[in-house]
């Protein structure tokens, strides 16, 4: 396991000839983000499980009938988070579908830093319960110290939303399982890929672990399914067995502590975010506002066997505001860096961390989880025809795949160009934070983050933030310290 290992070593088929599926057993579970900002235009997002606990046991239905004209086919979700369950949800409300959502452990809290934009309350018609704190100020922090508040140009009735992955997944997942879909505890472990799955429609076999309340031993199992949705995050088994190939990943590693009542007041409606090469050479670090207690982490691509080092400096630049607090738990999570080489391959397609879909400069990949999730499933439904045959590759790809990029795709390669710029050096570090003094640029980046819509395009406005940008930049090379040096050429070529 990366993660573990860098935490512990460093400080058209007819239904009418459907087969009926078979299974082994007779009963058939970063970001907030602050948007980093562009000269022009600006999207972004936040850095970035449990549900469905119960004693009663998993049944996975049967078919209903032996006539081979009431078969239905079978769709199995990989990964109960927001991607997994949001596509879970779109699939069971086809009466006609079987679906069968998979998740290895409903209590797992992800680490995550657990922001939402606005837009996705609404969108996602998510309870104010889910959301622990509503932030409308964001303190900046520069590598010398120099601070910056933005949030002066949200509405009273705007915020962005800090959540706890594990109220905000269980919630979904249970919406999914109201509407029909099983539930299976269980860690997926392999999957058997028919060798002409592009051409035929022969059903792939799932092997997984089923767990039990009160036991950590899972029980072997397998079942055979029709088409498979990956959600199972950066690790993802799913995209293994598929060949979907490898990316470059970070890590994100967070604390999370409970910090005295005084002090967690200066949290209330406050988030923190740190930029300098002590805290991460190529990202943030930050100190988001949770229920009780607030999340305190960084994340790195390039330096990933430092991260505690890194830890420890975000602890330190906090200082007296987080004084006095206790760990209550430490997280630590690969984070996608691009998307896979190959999201879709046969009948199994890619979303969320999976796929690849978290941005860069801010390290957002909740709304992007359950949106893809969403998307996928919506047209692979419309694709099935009320359950009566199955899309090929092309299909899905001519659809889905096409309508996310086209909607998200920009926003990737813009966030990707910020993070090349302002998260190269301390200088550019330092321009950041003082560009984000400017009204202006506050509008554009809340706007953008808030509603998933490209803002700004005011052209004497934008003229005058390229003239600040550059003189920015010129400030801060000036008047910045060196980054410290680093290598780890052996180490920082791994994919997963």
């Amino acid at each position: 396991n990366i993660t573990a290992s860098l935490i512990n070593n460093n400080p058209s088929k007819d239904a009418t000839w459907r087969k009926p599926a078979q299974h082994n057993h007779p009963n058939d579970i970063m970001k907030f983000s602050i948007v980093a900002l562009t000269g022009l235009v600006s999207s972004a997002t936040a850095f970035a499980p449990s549900s469905f606990i119960g004693s009663r046991s998993v049944h996975h239905r049967a078919s209903a009938s032996t006539s081979s004209l009431d078969m239905k086919y079978k769709v199995a979700v990989v990964g109960g988070g927001p991607s997994g369950a949001c596509a879970a949800e779109i699939f069971a409300q086809e009466k006609n579908i079987d679906t069968v959502l998979f998740e290895r452990k409903l209590d797992n809290a992800k680490p995550c830093g657990g922001a939402i934009p606005l837009c996705m309350v609404g969108e996602f018609d998510l309870p104010e319960s889910v959301v622990d704190r509503k932030v409308r100020r964001m303190n900046l922090v520069s590598p010398t110290g120099k601070e910056v508040s933005i949030g002066s140009t949200l509405q009273p009735d705007e915020y962005i939303g800090m959540c706890r992955r594990e109220i905000l997944d269980k919630y979904i997942r249970d919406r999914a399982i109201e509407y029909g879909a099983e539930c299976v505890n269980g860690l997926v472990t392999s999957i058997d890929v028919p060798e002409q799955h592009k051409v035929n429609e022969e059903p792939y076999t799932v092997h997984y672990q089923e767990y039990q309340e009160g036991t950590s031993v899972g029980v072997p199992k397998t079942m055979q399914v029709d088409y498979i949705v990956g959600g199972d995050g950066a690790n993802s088994r799913v995209a293994k067995a598929m060949d979907a190939g490898l990316y470059n990943f970070a890590i994100a590693f967070q604390e999370r502590i409970k910090i005295p009542d005084e002090k967690m007041e200066f949290y209330e409606e406050m988030a923190e975010m740190y930029v300098g090469d002590d805290v991460s050479p190529d990202f943030y670090g930050w100190v988001f506002p949770k229920y009780d207690h607030v999340g305190v982490g960084t994340g790195t691509v390039v330096n990933r066997p430092a991260i505690k080092q890194y830890q420890k400096a975000i602890r330190d630049r906090a200082g007296d505001k987080i004084a006095g607090g206790k760990i209550i738990k430490v997280e630590a999570h690969p984070i996608p860096e691009h998307y896979r080489p190959r999201r879709i391959q046969g009948r199994i397609a890619l979303v969320g961390d999976a796929a690849g879909y978290v941005t860069k400069c801010s390290g957002e990949g909740i709304y992007f989880a359950a949106k893809s999730g969403r998307m996928a499933a919506e047209e692979i439904v419309k694709l099935m025809k009320g359950g009566t045959r199955l899309p090929s590759q092309a299909e899905v790809e001519e659809t889905y795949l096409k309508k996310y990029d086209k909607a998200y795709g920009p926003t990737y390669a813009v966030l990707d160009v910020l993070q090349k710029v302002f998260y190269s050096s301390n200088g550019a570090r330092e321009a950041f934070v003082e560009l984000c003094d400017s009204k202006y640029v506050q509008q554009v980046t809340f706007d953008s983050y808030l509603y998933k819509r490209v803002q700004g395009n005011n052209p004497i406005d934008d003229l005058k933030l390229l003239g600040d940008t550059i003189g920015c930049l010129i400030k801060g090379y000036s008047g910045a310290k060196p980054d410290a040096v680093f290598s780890n050429p052996v180490e920082s070529q791994k994919r997963i």
